[in-house]
């Protein structure tokens, strides 16, 4: 039926859900009945959770969006195989999957990303929503669900606890896809650094003060080599998101799904999402167990760790300019300062430093919803997917703007670092091994003291010749092994 609608307007995800004055259809499931606003394809249970989690105020990924639609198209393709849909019904869900993959009605999806229930709202909300494209495409109107029903037809051998799971692996795995690609231009960005600034020579320094020579283009290499196995932990722990509960049902022991749907439902997957996947061995440790989600949410940890340093040390070498390290220069990409003209501040490092900040602190989100599971059933799925997703993202882009508007453009000041060197008292390190540790250390106090260098110590106390200073303190011989 349809009338007009006086009730309190309700917003959730950003989006108004009923207006006053709308017109409604009235929705009934087993709590009670409610009015729905006649034009949504959704329905009552997502209308009840969009009212129950008003939480962070955004809407759903729409990548897990995406394979939670995927899950439901190869579910009715596995039902029409295996005669527990009629065709006419299959092809009605299918289309309306279909219509959804193409990019339409992302607004009827209007769930928080947080929300109680181990994601069944999110499950129920593309349930109704398919349900609803299907019952157009056969002729009837929203809401009549006894042409297609959301549960008994559109969830049909599924359960939020394995469909939402098996979403979530699936869309994990296109994220970090993106996120190795970026890795990837990083460590290529950093390699063509490395070989520009090979030989640039200038001081190295451990715990902040001078150590002995290396060259910049080392430095930048090691950069790189650190990139490269940040990608080798994102691709190994990658591997357990590829086995699925799906199938197992709500807890596991396959309640309610057929067998023949058991076999075939994988596969199907496979087959329309053009990613390859196997049924887990153990569908209750599967549907119990979220640890994948620490593993790889650890890995993209690490990876934020590891270029957060890298930002750290572009910041410090890049310090001054005229009164720091200054021993490269950063792009310049926008006033530093409301107040000092011409101020400029190395803001591409500061925001992947902020991003790897969210992701350790969102690493321990996901590790304490996932150790906080009880039973068969991990029902904290939502804040482990929402913080997953958030921090490989964020990363994502962090690395790209990392790339495009930091390494890319980053030139070294050559004679200042060569400067530093020379003007460094460490690189009496080299002599140690010949005239003793101790003597070493008197002409390197004697050095600063006077204010010169330790070749002219050396020279005046005929520690060695002036060919053998030449030969061992050349910087440049410093840098790699004898």
């Amino acid at each position: 039926m349809a009338s007009k609608m006086n009730s309190t307007v309700a917003w959730t995800a950003g989006t108004k859900v009923a207006k006053d004055s709308e017109e409604y259809r009235i929705e009934r499931d087993s709590i009670g009945e409610k009015k729905v606003p006649k034009d949504a394809y959704y329905g009552i249970q997502t209308l009840r959770a969009a009212e129950n989690f008003r939480i962070t105020g955004l809407n759903m990924h729409p990548a897990i969006l995406h394979n939670v639609v995927l899950i439901k198209k190869a579910a009715a393709i596995t039902n029409r195989e295996i005669g527990l849909l009629s065709k006419e019904k299959a092809e009605a869900i299918v289309w309306a999957c279909e219509k959804i993959l193409e990019g339409g009605l992302y607004d009827q999806f209007i769930v928080d990303p947080i929300q109680g229930g181990a994601g069944t709202s999110l499950n129920m909300n593309v349930n109704e929503v398919v349900a609803n494209l299907a019952i157009e495409r056969l002729g009837g109107q929203k809401g009549d669900y006894s042409i297609v029903n959301p549960l008994d037809d559109v969830n049909l051998g599924q359960s939020t606890n394995d469909v939402i799971p098996s979403a979530g692996k699936m869309t994990t795995i296109v994220l970090l896809d993106k996120l190795v690609q970026q890795l990837g231009r990083l460590e290529e960005a950093l390699l063509v650094k490395a070989k520009e600034f090979d030989d640039v020579i200038k001081m190295g320094r451990t715990q902040m003060q001078d150590a002995v020579p290396i060259r910049l283009g080392q430095e930048f290499r090691a950069y790189a080599t650190a990139t490269r196995r940040s990608i080798e932990q994102i691709e190994v722990s990658t591997k357990a998101l590829h086995e699925l509960n799906l199938g197992g049902t709500a807890i596991g022991t396959a309640i309610n799904a057929n067998k023949e749907y058991l076999e075939r439902i994988v596969p199907n997957l496979c087959k329309v999402s053009g990613l390859q996947f196997t049924q887990a061995e153990d569908l209750i440790d599967a549907t119990q167990h979220l640890d994948c989600f620490v593993l790889i949410s650890g890995a993209v940890k690490s990876a934020a760790v590891a270029l957060s340093k890298i930002a750290n040390d572009l910041r410090l070498i890049s310090s001054g300019p005229r009164t720091g390290l200054g021993e490269i220069n950063l792009p310049a990409k926008q006033n530093g300062s409301s107040i000092m003209p011409g101020k400029v501040n190395p803001v591409i490092p500061e925001v992947v430093n902020q991003v790897a900040f969210n992701v350790i602190g969102n690493d321990l989100t996901i590790a304490l919803a996932v150790e906080s599971g009880q039973l068969e059933l991990n029902a904290f799925g939502p804040i482990v997917f929402y913080n997953l997703f958030q921090s490989i993202d964020t990363l994502t882009f962090a690395t790209e703007t990392f790339v495009d508007n930091c390494v890319i453009g980053i030139t070294a000041n050559k004679e200042k670092c060569r400067l530093d060197v020379d003007r460094s008292v460490s690189v009496v390190t080299v002599i140690a091994p010949i005239v003793g540790y101790d003597e070493a250390a008197e002409i390197a106090k004697r050095a600063m003291k006077e204010n010169r260098s330790v070749q002219e110590i050396i020279l005046e106390e005929n520690v060695l010749s002036q060919d053998d200073i030449k030969r061992l303190l050349d910087p440049i011989k410093m840098t790699e092994p004898w």
